[in-house]
């Protein structure tokens, strides 16, 4: 019954597409069985054939006309006369969230790591489940198809646990995410437009849209299996309260991290074979990590500057002391952690930049004008001089897509998101009295029905 809706989910999108996934199944489920009884070569010939059909589909889909424009430039600086035959192809939804789960299950039952699944239906059903399928988590079949084989019974903390989780998923997307999208979408649509406050305004704004966009789609897709009784891991964990890069990306989208680390790092080397490889390494996941999110230099950059900051985490890491060593007072330590968050912040939203801009350009000029005019704010303030003041903050002659009130309300929304949050996270819902857990259930369903965006806004990250 689980495999059909999967497929009906699916089938709501673009119908023919579903024989891409059952080809990719039927592929990678015969190589795991045969890569269990075969030895040699003959095994990595098997790996070879599962990871080009996987791999060649994705880059056929994503990639395709992205390799064609390049080489075209690349072309045209040798005065060579190249003319790209560009494919009109509506990337299949989810599709590199669920070519990573089926890669990862083949590497694991060629390294024994995992036993290949005999049940074709239940092979299908990993690759498939449809809270997943289309934005992860990215699952690993030593977690996933072994529930399979429960015999889930109606589980009323299940359903109340995964039900709340959903609202909260609707919250994060409907209220935050798709509101803050419209102030992004109006800074960053003509970022030439705008001059200082407004553009740092938007990167913000993008910061807790992607954030609350994502991680609302990974609340609900874990509360949806949660209900039937199934466990998914958790994608974030509190990722703009890191306190260095490194932690950062220990709490922000965590199984597309794990899976780098363990099936392209590890591999490579890691930290294994000295500092250089170690930084070569890095330096390469990180690359992987921004062509995977899209096909636009702009992610690669974004992903090159995580990168490098990774790179300086590491090198600076090797000489500094721990700071419950060297400072004893907790209240000093608070203060310095809270430094380390804001920095780390900054830096995240630095590279968010490029994450969201049309092209690179776009992303240099906003980065190097963000903070122009910035002094003039002071002087206008000491000035008492609002109107002027208001001008440079939210209006600039195009305005900043949400009014005054609108920022503040979504400004409330994301606190009121981050406290309920911390009582996910502790677990605290159960021992409050249920008037007040139901009023909490009240405000969430009042704010998604009264504050939601009258259009659509499709999650963000379908087109990866």
């Amino acid at each position: 019954m689980l495999l059909i809706a999967s497929c009906i989910f699916y089938l709501v999108f673009i119908p023919v597409y579903i024989f891409i996934l059952f080809y990719l199944i039927i592929v990678d489920y015969t190589a795991g069985i045969f890569l269990s009884k075969l030895k040699g070569k003959k095994r990595k010939f098997l790996l070879l054939i599962s990871i080009l059909s996987n791999i060649g589909i994705l880059f056929f889909f994503k990639y395709s006309n992205f390799f064609q424009i390049n080489v075209q430039q690349l072309a045209s600086l040798i005065h060579w006369n190249y003319s790209p035959q560009l494919l009109n192809l509506i990337l299949p939804i989810g599709l590199s969230f669920h070519t990573f789960q089926s890669l990862g299950y083949v590497i694991d039952v060629y390294k024994r790591k995992q036993k290949p699944e005999k049940h074709l239906g239940k092979y299908a059903l990993f690759v498939m489940f449809y809270p997943q399928l289309v934005a992860g988590p990215i699952e690993r079949a030593a977690h996933l198809i072994p529930q399979f084989y429960v015999n889930h019974k109606f589980d009323e903390n299940n359903v109340s646990e995964g039900l709340r989780r959903m609202l909260l998923g609707f919250f994060k997307k409907l209220v935050i995410a798709d509101r803050l999208a419209i102030m992004v979408n109006q800074v960053y649509g003509s970022p030439h437009s705008y001059i200082g406050f407004p553009l740092i305004l938007a990167t913000v704004a993008f910061a807790f849209q992607v954030y609350c966009d994502f991680s609302g789609y990974s609340d609900i897709a874990i509360g949806a299996a949660r209900v039937m009784g199934f466990n998914l891991p958790e994608n974030f964990n509190a990722p703009y309260l890191a306190t260095s890069i490194r932690d950062f990306w220990r709490r922000w989208h965590i199984t597309l991290y794990s899976w780098f680390r363990d099936y392209i790092y590890i591999p490579l080397g890691g930290s294994r074979k000295g500092e250089l490889i170690n930084i070569r390494n890095i330096l390469i996941v990180f690359f992987v990590t921004g062509l995977w999110h899209g096909a636009n230099w702009t992610y690669v950059v974004w992903g090159l500057i995580h990168g490098f900051y990774m790179v300086i985490n590491l090198l600076v890491s090797q000489y500094k002391l721990p700071l419950k060593v060297v400072i004893s007072s907790k209240l000093l330590l608070f203060f310095i952690n809270l430094f380390k968050i804001g920095v780390t912040f900054v830096l995240v939203c630095i590279a968010w930049i490029f994450f969201r801009a049309a092209t690179i350009s776009d992303g240099l000029y906003i980065l190097s004008h963000a903070t122009t005019g910035l002094l003039g704010l002071f002087n206008l303030a000491l000035q008492k001089n609002t109107y002027d003041l208001f001008y440079m903050l939210f209006d600039q002659h195009h305005g900043v897509g949400l009014t005054l009130p609108q920022i503040g309300i979504v400004f409330g929304a994301v606190v009121l998101m981050e406290i309920l949050q911390l009582l996910e996270r502790r677990k605290l819902y159960p021992s409050f009295p249920f008037p007040v857990r139901l009023g909490i259930y009240l405000i969430l369903a009042l704010a998604i029905v009264n504050f939601s965006p009258v259009n659509p806004v499709p999650f963000i990250y379908f087109k990866f």
